[in-house]
């Protein structure tokens, strides 16, 4: 390679890995691993490095890269930038590529699991259905616990006290049931609740790929006590495992964090993994370290030795500066960088170390920001600082070590709060000004959900704190509420925001919330979180109220439906108190809306509509209508509401108006199709249902509806192929699987029918319909006896049921129980004197009778 073509980054690797000192045997044992075959008895596919912190674990992992690339491999490597599953998967894509490995069906993937995520709010609205016999409550409180929980991190932690047991142990099978036609594919359900189903097959494949382009995969995943939580479950049963496929042999893993494996798991795999605990250097690897850099007088090695406890950062840190006398060194656990700047006679970079110690993580506009000089000194200085030994270097991002930022900042922040202070404030201020000018045409919503935005605003939100601005507290609780809102991995981040600044700015009431918020988290999930900052007595009323309508929609979204409603009406009392305080708007108009109280109001009609209660429900979109006349969706699911109560007029108005404020809303046009085919306007009907489709292909509350419009047009194959799509697009949604039964059954296809009814009935036990249609089916095979049995389980869950009543009179008759055959027919036509199926049923039952 030319010097032309040897970049700055590389130059600054070569000059520390020169200067790598110590931990000879464990480098010795993973260079070795690559000499013996994957079939090799003694070769080992997992090294865990562990120890304290600073004693040199990622600079042992990083020097470990880059052996397993003078080796020839492809290496990836993960740390606690990452939150969550996918995006660990997306660093080792994003690395790998990078490395002449695409990984390009991964990468579609992990672009849908984004977009996805972000709709599963949004289509958990959609499951509105109130066709008759639909399915329970129970069953779509399960479904939200596995739609909330499962599509944002691994396990049902975010549960506790909120759902039962039962219903979380029925939440693996049924989780689907309660997910809206919006999310476009079985796949992208499968995205939303198990990203790791999907992903991790994919990217075996993808790594098998590129394993037969290199002789090693080496993947790194630092920070392992942070990422651990998320990635350890994950990682054992991919390596031990072949549920999701297989890894190729030649893949290493090496993990790095404070605590060793946990035997329960790991232990069987004892044989195939090395353990690297890590200490202090021993005297003679610090002694060599201090050697490499020319500190060999006896008294100064032996005071570096006496003071650094061997620790390798420090050990490192002091090193670097070469102390020819003992007077020179002082305590590092507490004053290293303070020590280190003492040898630095240039005052720019003394300065520049000092102030990039401030931000969390650092590139080189955040460098620009901290550091007051030009441009072109900037690109020195950077240069500069990211070869120090205490930083880390992740690419594009550095960070310094835990241990010499702490006593940096220590250092700060006693020896001038008041600099301090003013140092964090300049730095919130650029912060906000970039969030300013990025959320520029973005709605709220979007922002929320927007990755760079989000660590824009806790950038500027942690200066603050530091900075003891009084209204930063406040303002980061309220961003705590609207994380929640967004899912638990962004809340996550917020308590953790609250936790590093009270640390970092010695600020006991922000330590002690993030402490709680975290803890809450971890416990209870969103709805105990909130509950707790809810508690607070300080937090105002505006702030309250937002606090309570997010909580009540975390809630609705478990499925907990009646602590839902509680939180919705304190939400509204609280609302509209204030609406009440608000002065009017200048020139005397009515004061501005209070999207708090517009949204608990929605909020709470959406509860009360999957609680059958429409008139309520309508009451409350009629006041959140009052508040922001202009929504297309209140509009839409106030039209559906009427059209369940058969206030057909109506609800066409609402539908028309939802359809013209917004004619992409696929929801209006198909509520709008089913309101037609109730009137008996077929064509309507199949016009707005066509076009809904056209909108959302996938909408499988569109497709039954439009399969009935095939039904009355006497098309039996258009209505099984539109039946058929929906089942393949949501097989675990009883409503449809339990329409497909009924258009099998019709066209004679009665055994298909049966197994359609029998897996309703796995998935909702008490689906009336389904029981009555199966007997129905029993009744066509000439069983009669199980018939009645079948219609009798339909009987008790809906005692008026007429069909099912007029059913079972038939399967009497057929058995010769004449009289109980008469008394349900005679039940029938009492509870629907002008049904003519029910009255020739009993006209049928008095001529045997006779």
């Amino acid at each position: 390679m030319t010097r032309a073509r040897v970049s700055m980054q590389e130059l600054i690797a070569q000059r520390r890995r020169a200067g790598f000192v110590g931990r000879g045997g464990e480098r010795a044992a993973f260079r070795t691993n690559f000499d013996l075959p994957p079939e090799d008895e003694r070769h080992r596919f997992l090294f865990h490095v562990h120890g304290n912190a600073g004693v040199g674990k990622t600079f042992l992992v990083r020097e470990l890269e880059q052996l397993a690339r003078e080796k020839g491999a492809l290496t990836a490597y993960v740390d606690e930038s990452v939150d969550s599953l996918p995006e660990a998967m997306a660093a080792i894509s994003r690395q790998l590529g990078s490395q002449g490995a695409r990984f390009k069906e991964l990468e579609r993937l992990l672009a849908a699991h984004r977009e996805r995520r972000h709709e599963a709010e949004a289509a958990a609205l959609a499951t509105l259905d109130t066709e008759d016999g639909g399915p329970s409550a129970g069953s779509l409180a399960v479904a939200r616990a596995g739609l909330v929980g499962l599509g944002m991190v691994p396990g049902v932690g975010a549960f506790a006290g909120v759902l039962d047991a039962g219903q979380l142990a029925q939440g693996a099978d049924r989780l689907r049931a309660g997910l809206s036609a919006r999310l476009r594919t079985q796949e992208d359900v499968q995205l939303v609740l198990h990203p790791e189903r999907v992903l991790t097959p994919v990217l075996l494949r993808e790594l098998t790929d590129a394993a037969a382009t290199a002789p090693w995969i080496v993947l790194f995943f630092d920070t392992y006590e942070r990422t651990g939580p998320f990635l350890d479950g994950w990682l054992h049963e991919t390596m031990t495992g072949d549920r999701h496929g297989t890894l190729p042999a030649t893949v290493v893993v090496v993990t790095a964090g404070q605590r060793p494996f946990d035997t329960a798991r790991w232990g069987a795999f004892a044989d195939f993994m090395t353990d690297v605990p890590l200490g202090p250097f021993t005297e003679a690897e610090a002694r060599g370290l201090l050697a490499a850099k020319g500190v060999v007088a006896e008294p100064v090695v032996e005071e570096v030795l006496r003071l650094t406890g061997g620790l390798p950062v420090l050990v490192s840190t002091l090193a670097e500066q070469r102390p020819t006398d003992p007077d020179d060194i002082g305590d590092p656990s507490a004053t290293a960088v303070e020590r280190f700047l003492r040898w630095e006679q240039d005052p720019v970079r003394r300065s520049a170390a000092l102030a990039c110690a401030l931000p969390r993580q650092l590139d080189l506009d955040v460098f620009r920001a901290a550091v007051d000089c030009d441009d072109r000194e900037a690109d020195a200085l950077f240069a500069w600082l990211r070869a120090l030994p205490f930083v880390v270097d992740r690419g594009d991002r550095l960070r310094y070590h835990d241990l010499v930022r702490e006593a940096m900042l220590r250092m700060q922040r006693s020896r001038s709060p008041r600099g301090w202070a003013e140092q964090h404030r300049r730095l919130a201020r650029k912060f906000g000004a970039w969030r300013a000018e990025y959320e520029t045409g973005r709605e709220e919503f979007d922002r929320w959900a927007d990755e760079r935005w989000r660590e824009l605003r806790l950038a500027e939100s942690y200066h603050l704190l530091c900075a003891q601005d009084p209204d930063a507290l406040p303002d980061v609780l309220r961003d705590f509420t609207d994380a929640c809102g967004t899912d638990d991995a962004t809340a996550a981040r917020w308590a953790r925001v609250l936790l590093d600044a009270g640390r970092d700015g010695d600020t006991e009431p922000v330590s002690r919330w993030g402490s709680e918020l975290s803890r809450t988290l971890t416990e209870g999930g969103v709805p105990t979180a909130l509950a707790r900052l809810l508690s607070h007595a300080d937090l105002d009323e505006p702030a309250r109220a937002h606090a309570r309508v997010v909580r009540a929609t975390a809630l609705r979204r478990l499925g907990a439906l009646e602590e839902a409603l509680r939180e919705y009406d304190l939400a509204v009392d609280l609302g509209e108190a204030l609406g009440e305080e608000t002065p009017s708007a200048p020139g005397g108009g009515p004061a501005a809306p209070l999207p708090d109280l517009a949204r608990a109001h929605r909020g709470r009609a959406y509860v009360r509509g999957e609680l059958h209660d429409y008139e309520a429900a309508i009451d409350d979109l009629d006041r959140a209508l009052a508040l922001e006349p202009g929504s297309p969706s209140a509009h839409s699911v106030r039209g559906e509401f009427h059209r369940a109560l058969r206030h057909d007029d109506a609800a066409l108005r609402d539908l028309d108006r939802g359809i013209a404020l917004d004619p992409a809303h696929h929801f209006a046009w198909a509520s709008r199709g089913a309101l037609h085919l109730t009137r008996g306007d077929i064509r309507a009907a199949r016009a707005d249902l066509d076009r809904s489709l056209e909108l959302n292909p996938d909408y499988v509350w569109a497709l039954v509806r439009r399969a009935r419009v095939w039904r009355g047009l006497g098309d039996s194959a258009r209505r099984l192929a539109d039946l058929d799509r929906a089942v393949a697009l949501q097989p675990d949604w009883p409503w449809g699987r339990c329409e497909r039964g009924d258009a099998l059954r019709n066209a004679g296809r009665v055994e298909e029918a049966l197994r359609d009814y029998d897996h309703v009935l796995a998935l909702d036990p008490d689906y009336a319909s389904a029981h009555a249609s199966r007997g129905a089916a029993l009744a066509a095979l000439g069983r009669h006896e199980e018939a009645v049995t079948a219609l009798d389980s339909a009987l008790r869950l809906n005692p008026a049921y007429t069909w099912a009543l007029c059913r079972r009179a038939e399967s009497h008759l057929a058995l010769g129980s004449v009289d109980l055959a008469l008394t349900d027919a005679d039940r029938a036509c009492e509870l629907s004197p002008d049904d003519e199926h029910a009255r020739a049923v009993r006209d049928r039952v008095r001529r045997g009778a006779g």
